[in-house]
């Protein structure tokens, strides 16, 4: 079992989100259009849905990520295979 550990989150910044809004950007790309966010001030972790919406990056979603990430890179490699 991987021990985490979960950043300080700085009052401040949160307040500056709150206010402002959150500045995401890319912390990792799942498929060409699954993508998980991160805010740069708070730390949020964000990633988009079926719909294409931004939604929470709850543990179950990290999970279905990373299978779908799978998944799509099994599938482009036997893609490439099968051209080449």
């Amino acid at each position: 079992m991987k021990n985490t550990t979960t950043p300080k989150k700085n009052p401040f910044l949160s307040i500056f989100c709150s206010l402002f809004g959150h500045h995401y950007v890319v912390s990792k790309k799942v498929t060409e259009h699954i993508k998980e966010y991160k805010c740069v001030h708070c730390q949020k972790q964000v990633t988009t849905d079926v719909g294409g919406q931004l939604s929470a990056l709850t543990p179950q979603m990290q999970e279905i990520n990373s299978t779908l990430e799978d998944m799509y890179h099994k599938r482009h490699t036997r893609i490439v295979r099968s051209v080449a």
